[in-house]
């Protein structure tokens, strides 16, 4: 079941560095919030935050409280490594391990968690998987083939299968698309688009189109300086973001007056 996540005076340190200062968003369940800002801003840091992904670099931390399904991620004794069985994440940059083939690649997470499957339930698992990725008709005869082989967008997708074959509630994307081509571009969006009748999907980009067509909620995101921490300037329906928003920063970056 997909899930709300209810963020609440996040504070997001790297050591003594404050890196976003009080985020404070609700994140519906079956629906693409899209996270938009400047360069250096925290949009980044704050999706790592949601699965605990940030505090993998040392020193890192926060303060504030994200809670999924009544649960506090960062309440005493939550094992981080639960939480991103929960919430995956797919990475700018497609990377599929590549001494392994397309069918171990997809249930790559699930052997992590020590999933024993018999044959007949990996293929199911791995065909599904496939299947959800928009990738099965693609790849479903060369499963054995190294997963390095595929094109850009397609190891993107292959990683996007490798995510949802966990079945996690909440899929993170940190800017899923950046290194794609445009036909391949379309390709993921279509499949976020579709993604979301199971899955709450967050996601990081710097292409405005692309907050703009397939996101329900934008968050714009801020920093008046180097140095100072990034905020969370407005949250708020998408078509409201891009039409008619209630900060004048959020205006001047969507309309380009910016930097």
């Amino acid at each position: 079941m997909s899930k709300t996540i209810d963020v609440t005076d996040l504070d997001i340190y790297y050591s003594k560095f404050l890196a976003v200062e009080k985020a404070t968003m609700v994140i519906e369940p079956r629906s693409v919030t899209a996270l938009i800002g400047p360069s250096g801003c925290g949009k980044s840091t704050f999706l790592r935050s949601l699965n605990r992904m940030h505090e993998v670099i040392p020193g890192a931390y926060c303060t504030g409280s994200v809670v999924v399904d009544g649960q506090n991620l960062y309440g005493k004794g939550v094992d981080p490594v639960q939480v991103r069985r929960k919430i995956g994440m797919v990475f700018q940059k497609p990377n599929p391990f590549p001494t392994m083939s397309i069918y171990e690649n997809v249930l790559a997470g699930v052997k992590l968690n020590n999933k024993r499957l018999k044959k007949s339930d990996a293929d199911d698992l791995v065909e599904g998987s496939l299947k959800g990725a928009n990738l099965w008709n693609e790849v479903k005869d060369r499963l054995d083939k190294p997963g390095s082989g595929l094109s850009g967008g397609q190891q993107q997708r292959l990683c996007i299968a490798r995510t949802i074959a966990v079945k996690p509630d909440v899929v993170l994307m940190d800017e899923p698309c950046s290194a794609l081509d445009p036909i391949s571009t379309l390709a993921i969006e279509d499949l976020i688009s579709e993604l979301k009748e199971n899955y709450t999907i967050v996601i990081v980009t710097h292409n405005m189109q692309q907050a703009a067509r397939c996101s329900d909620k934008t968050g714009f995101f801020n920093i008046e300086g180097t140095g100072k921490p990034g905020k969370l300037v407005e949250y708020d329906d998408t078509t409201k973001i891009f039409n008619n928003p209630s900060q004048k920063a959020t205006e001047d970056y969507i309309s380009g007056r910016f930097g």
